[in-house]
């Protein structure tokens, strides 16, 4: 009786941990189609980025997984979206200007990374998110902006992050040119090694490339 109890006990915990988990990722759902429907408000206002927020998603969770740390930062994913939310903060004759920014206009527009990370900085569930943003446009070699970070000052999700945005950013059409081809996108990855991107990050994104996930528009 004893033994038969202890099963049906064990039967119950199990149900409710079976329960548990599909309660967790139904709710996981929620917050990620939350999080992409406030990320196309801003592509909404930058038309030419396409696809660009969702591939950059699904190309990081790939990266976040070959380098062994998404576990560690589940709401990766919520930044890769979100990276450029900061741009609602930003005029919208600088950001659909059709020739190049004065010098006072890239000033403004170099600020979308701190409006951003103020809009997510004090979300419980986004501190990998809101690093991501502030970071984006951070350099390996410390030349990128806001705050000329360098090498390991830059959080690694934020390094994975720029990776896989040049990637798409050059293997995608744009007004102003012709996609290139992935194999010559990866030799300029390899090329910008250690100056924009982390070397050890592009050494593990490479072999990825050939199996990446395709986006459907």
């Amino acid at each position: 009786m004893f033994a038969r109890d202890i099963g049906v006990l064990y039967r119950d915990q199990k149900e409710r941990a079976e329960q548990l988990e599909e309660a967790l990722a139904s709710l996981k759902t929620t917050y990620l189609e939350t999080i992409r429907s406030l990320a196309f408000v801003v592509e909404a206002k930058d038309a030419y980025t396409g696809q660009h927020l969702e591939r950059c998603r699904a190309y990081g969770v790939v990266l976040m997984e070959a380098l062994g740390v998404a576990a560690d930062h589940p709401d990766a994913e919520y930044g890769f979206l979100l990276h450029d939310a900061g741009k609602v903060g930003v005029p919208e004759r600088i950001l659909s200007k059709p020739g190049p920014l004065t010098a006072a206009e890239w000033r403004v527009m170099r600020t979308h990374p701190v409006i951003g990370y103020q809009m997510l900085e004090n979300i419980p569930f986004m501190t990998t998110a809101a690093e991501i943003v502030r970071c984006h446009h951070e350099m390996f070699d410390g030349s990128g902006y806001p705050e000329g970070l360098r090498a390991d000052e830059i959080p690694l999700p934020a390094r994975a992050f720029s990776v896989v945005d040049a990637f798409d950013a050059m293997t995608t059409d744009r007004p102003y040119r012709r996609a290139m081809p992935a194999e010559q996108a990866a030799a300029e990855l390899a090329r910008m090694a250690g100056s924009q991107f982390d070397p050890a990050v592009v050494e593990v994104f490479l072999p990825l490339i050939e199996r990446l996930p395709v986006v459907s528009p």
